[in-house]
């Protein structure tokens, strides 16, 4: 007998003999179901209704544990035919098999292995049993087999195979019958048929087998039942090509899912994760996105994003980053987000600015005319308004709620670039690159930023944390007015809802961006339109792409009540149809808007300049040939608040910055108006 059977035959006996009491510390059957920890957690929303399966793991895919009655019969009689067939008999050593396996050894020879599901799960519990590359010692197949016995002793054996199930590896990644179901298969591990459950037997031995082998392997156990193998090799074929995805379950909310990963700690094991989202919003916002993108289609866009928030707490109610597979090519990509150039809907926070520190009012009169700006270089900058056309005298009221582009930046000059960006960090939309870099343009939103940061400026104005209750309610009250909006979006359009809303839509340079951002007494919507790869679309304007969106879910929230519209803040003054900051307000019995500037001499009843008006100084022309004339209604003149004198019509030198001119009348009333003057550029070489 050579020495290696003698060896084999002197530990079988010594096995044989042993107690199962040899080793120590085998953790109970509950204790190891209640510390699987599958790789992927359930998220709820805020009534605790399931949202979305999260990815939690990245090192392995385990999905929850399954009771052997949630597992297909099968799949337990292929494990068993293809591990262990005596193993409802056995005490967890199949002796005769291990006699042969040990036979086999000594004279090397081929055979099925001699771990019993039993040892082998003892190996699965006890990483110091586990099987090495390199094969196990005989000192590790002696512990293996003693905490084998052990097992048979303390569990049942339904219990045993129960675990076995959960835990053996199989593909890859995947660990258990309900993870390699699912990802294989597309399927839950009940509902696995035979000719799968013999493919996930075979794959028991040698994982990532070829596909040649493992199918040999499934095939001998299927002859074991007596049924044919004619449909293994389509089925093998189908699994190995279907891409790793999510788990089996609710996929409503994947972005929301990832952004929430990255910023909170995971919760405890077997504990959901509860989110502030509401399952139903996020599936009519789905929905709708989905609906409206499918429409456009034929005009070159395939992407959206949506963000619904509580307009009191700031919750996020719902997230959708993408359209999905469907219709995105870059569906991966969370638009919520993803940085771009906003449009028009900043133009809010530029009038709320100008409010503030009173340079006008929303009855104040800008000048809708052709307009052309110094931008460096040698270089005009001449903003167009999105029809092309002018308007002429327009109150601020319409400027803003149509959103005239000219006006606007006539706001801009008024304010500065660095004002401007300024206030824009303050909203919170981190604003790219520098103020001298966007200047005037920063009016119409050249500036990037996210959907995310944008809807949460729009709540601050809401709730009147962005230049207090007062400018920020005439803000609201102007972006709601649907006559003031008319001129550009018509009586009927998508802006317009059944109860009270303020809202803004925006379209960036060559219609590569589309927005519409807008609340009510309760929430906060916001909606981007686009492309992913930043390509135009072709001829969507703000109304066709996001406000039939936006729309659909501001109906939605208030089908039941409708939105009701604010109160006005104590302080603020009325005159007429239109609300004024104390000290703003026109005198008694004085017209206010247009009616004012055709009443009054001028806009704020200075003639001339005009409000944000730019004088270029030419170096060629004696200085005092180029004096600037005040011209308007009779008062006492000042410049940057220095008294230049009484009268009608006054002259002044001018001298290099901006400056503000101011109009005292009779009774105190002031009017003012913002200019610029600029040194001639040096003569080019």
């Amino acid at each position: 007998m050579p020495g290696r059977l003698r060896r084999w035959s002197g530990l079988l006996v010594l096995l044989s003999a042993l107690p199962a009491t040899a080793l120590a510390a085998l953790p109970s059957f509950d204790a190891v179901r209640s510390a699987h920890a599958p790789s992927d957690r359930l998220l709820l929303d805020r009534q605790g209704q399931p949202l979305q399966v999260m990815r939690i793991d990245p090192r392995v895919r385990r999905a929850d544990w399954l009771t052997l009655d949630e597992i297909s019969p099968a799949l337990r009689d292929a494990i068993v035919l293809s591990e262990d067939r005596r193993f409802w008999d056995h005490g967890g050593v199949d002796w005769p098999a291990l006699a042969a396996s040990a036979w086999a050894n000594a004279w090397n020879t081929r055979t099925r292995g001699a771990s019993t599901v039993t040892m082998q799960l003892a190996g699965l519990l006890d990483e110091d049993l586990a099987r090495p590359a390199g094969g196990r010692s005989l000192g590790t197949k002696f512990s293996q087999v003693l905490r084998a016995q052990q097992l048979e002793t303390r569990w049942r054996k339904t219990q045993i195979l129960e675990a076995y199930l959960n835990l053996v590896p199989l593909r890859g990644e995947l660990v258990g019958a309900s993870a390699a179901a699912q990802q294989l298969f597309g399927k839950h591990a009940s509902g696995l048929d035979r000719s799968e459950a013999a493919l996930l037997a075979a794959l028991v031995r040698a994982p990532n087998a070829p596909a040649a082998q493992v199918e040999r392997r499934a095939c001998d156990v299927l002859r074991q039942q007596a049924l044919p193998c004619d449909s293994l090799a389509l089925v093998l074929a189908q699994a190995l090509d279907r891409r790793p995805g999510p788990a089996l379950g609710p996929q409503l909310a994947p972005h929301y899912a990832a952004a929430l990963l990255r910023q909170q700690p995971t919760p405890a094991a077997g504990q959901p994760w509860r989110s502030t989202l509401d399952a139903r919003l996020q599936r009519v916002a789905t929905q709708s996105l989905r609906q409206h993108l499918a429409e456009l289609r034929g005009r070159n866009v395939e992407d959206g994003a949506v963000l619904v928030l509580d307009r009191r707490s700031g919750d996020v109610l719902a997230w959708v980053g993408s359209a999905g597979s469907a219709l995105s090519g870059a569906a991966a990509v969370d638009a919520v987000l993803a940085r771009r150039q906003p449009g028009s809907t900043l133009k809010p926070i530029v009038y709320g600015l100008a409010l503030q520190q009173r340079l006008l009012t929303a009855a104040s009169v800008l000048d809708d005319s052709p307009l052309q700006l110094a931008s460096g270089g040698g270089a005009l900058y001449q903003p167009q308004n999105y029809d092309h056309g002018y308007k002429g005298a327009v109150t601020v009221r319409a400027a803003l709620a149509a959103s005239l582009n000219i006006p606007a930046v006539r706001v801009a000059q008024m304010l500065g670039p660095q004002a401007m960006f300024d206030a824009l960090q303050r909203a919170g939309l981190q604003p790219s690159e520098s103020a001298g870099f966007h200047g005037h343009a920063l009016a119409l939103g050249s500036a990037e930023t996210s959907l995310r940061d944008l809807t949460g400026a729009y709540r601050m104005l809401a709730n009147g944390q962005l230049y207090g209750p007062a400018v920020d309610h005439i803000v609201a009250d102007m972006l709601a007015d649907p006559a003031a909006r008319a001129t550009t979006f018509g009586l009927d359009s998508p802006l317009v809802t059944r109860g009270w809303a303020a809202v803004k839509t925006g379209t960036s340079k060559d219609m590569r961006d589309n927005w519409c951002i807008g609340f009510s007494s309760r929430y906060v919507v916001g909606v981007w339109v686009g492309n992913a790869s930043g390509a135009p679309m072709h001829g969507v304007s703000g109304t066709q792409g996001a406000a039939p969106v936006w729309r659909d879910l501001v109906q939605w929230l208030h089908a039941s009540q409708p939105s009701a519209a604010p109160a006005a803040p104590v302080g603020l003054v009325r005159r007429g149809s239109e609300w004024f900051l104390p000290g703003t307000e026109p005198r008694a019995g004085e017209p206010t808007g247009l009616a004012a500037a055709t009443w009054r001499s001028g806009a704020f009843g200075i003639d001339s300049p005009r409000d944000g008006a730019v004088l270029v100084l030419d170096p060629d022309i004696p200085m005092a040939a180029q004096r600037m004339v005040f011209s308007g209604a009779a008062g006492r003149w000042s410049v940057d608040g220095r008294a230049l004198g009484s009268g009608t019509r006054l002259t002044w030198l001018p001298r290099p910055g901006r400056h503000v001119l101011e109009r005292r009348g009779e009774g105190g009333h002031v009017d003012r108006v913002s200019f610029e003057v600029r040194a001639a550029a040096p003569p080019r070489r």
